[in-house]
C-alpha cells in the first residue's frame, strides 16, 4: 500500500461530506423516480368517484360525536391484569372522570420548577 493522499483533516472532511451528500441526492432521485413509476397511483385515481356538484345544503344540526372504540385499550388492560395475577377477573372497564391526576401533575411540576 502506498502513502495516504492527504493527512489534512479538512480535505478528508470535504471528501466524506461530498460522498454522503452524493448518496443522499442519489436516494432522493430514486424515490422521485419510484413516485413517477408508481403503478398503484393509477388505481388510486380510478377509485375516486367523480364528485357531483353540491347543492346549497341546509344548516344541519351538529352530529353527535361517535363513541371511541377502546377495544384495543381494553384488550391491553386485560392482558396486563392476566399476566400480573392469573386469578383476577375483569368485570368492567370504564373511564374515571376525575381531575386528581391532572392536579397532581400540576403540583409536581410547580414543585420541581427552579426559581
Amino acid at each position: 500500500m502506498g502513502h495516504p493522499v492527504t493527512t489534512n483533516p479538512f480535505i478528508i472532511m470535504l471528501i466524506n461530506m461530498t460522498i454522503v451528500f452524493a448518496v443522499l441526492m442519489g436516494l432522493s432521485a430514486m424515490i422521485r423516480l419510484i413516485h413517477l413509476c408508481d403503478p398503484t397511483a393509477k388505481a388510486k385515481e380510478e377509485k375516486k368517484p367523480a364528485a357531483a356538484p353540491k347543492a346549497a345544503a341546509p344548516a344541519a344540526a351538529p352530529a353527535a360525536a361517535p363513541k371511541a372504540d377502546n377495544s384495543a385499550v381494553i384488550a391491553v388492560i386485560a392482558a396486563a391484569v392476566a399476566a400480573y395475577d392469573s386469578e383476577a377477573r375483569i368485570v368492567t372497564v370504564r373511564p374515571i372522570e376525575s381531575s386528581v391526576w391532572k392536579n397532581n401533575a400540576r403540583a409536581v411540576a410547580l414543585n420541581n420548577t427552579v426559581c
